[in-house]
C-alpha cells in the first residue's frame, strides 16, 4: 500500500511551525529533519524538511521559500470532543499572530488554515430533521470560534 503524506510549504519557518503544532496535539512528534546540502537551492545546513506526525498522522513541512503561500483552498480540520478542546486549540493556533475567520476557520501565525470543528456540529448538520440542521447551520454561519452551547440551543429551536 502506498503512503500518502501531505506536504506543507513554508517560506523558512517549517521547523518552528512543526515544533509548535506537535506541542498542541497529543500523540504528535517530529520524526526526522533534513537539511540543504551544497547542491542547493537553499543555504547549506538550513532546514529543508521536517517529517512529523500529528495525532499519529504523517506530514512533511518544507522550507521552499516564498514562492507558494498558503491559501484557504487547503486546510486541516480538527474534530474536537468538547468546548474545552475547541477553546484550547483555537486559542493555541491563533496565538502569536494568527487570524480568526468564520465558521470555525482560522489562520495560524504562518498563514496555514485550520478548521476547529466540534464533532457535535457535524452530527447536528447531518441530522435527518432538516429544519433542525438548517437552524444549526445558520447559527454556525454567525460564529467565528464555534460555540457548542449556541449550536445546541439552535438545534432545540
Amino acid at each position: 500500500m502506498q503512503n500518502i503524506t501531505p506536504c506543507l510549504w513554508y517560506d523558512d519557518q517549517a521547523e518552528e511551525a512543526v515544533r509548535f503544532y506537535t506541542s498542541l496535539f497529543p500523540n504528535s512528534r517530529i520524526t526526522g529533519i533534513t537539511h540543504y546540502g551544497d547542491a542547493g537551492p537553499g543555504t547549506p545546513g538550513k532546514v529543508l524538511t521536517v517529517a512529523f506526525e500529528l495525532d499519529g498522522r504523517p506530514f512533511v513541512a518544507l522550507n521552499g521559500g516564498p514562492l507558494f503561500p498558503f491559501t484557504e483552498a487547503v486546510s486541516l480540520q480538527i474534530e474536537c470532543d468538547d468546548q474545552a478542546e475547541v477553546d484550547r486549540l483555537w486559542n493555541g493556533l491563533i496565538e502569536g499572530g494568527g487570524e480568526e475567520s468564520q465558521c470555525g476557520w482560522l489562520k495560524d501565525r504562518w498563514g496555514f488554515n485550520w478548521q476547529v470543528t466540534p464533532r457535535v456540529l457535524i452530527d447536528l448538520i447531518r441530522d435527518p430533521d432538516r429544519a433542525k440542521a438548517d437552524r444549526v447551520f445558520a447559527a454556525m454561519l454567525q460564529m467565528r470560534k464555534i460555540d457548542i452551547q449556541q449550536l445546541l440551543d439552535a438545534a432545540r429551536g
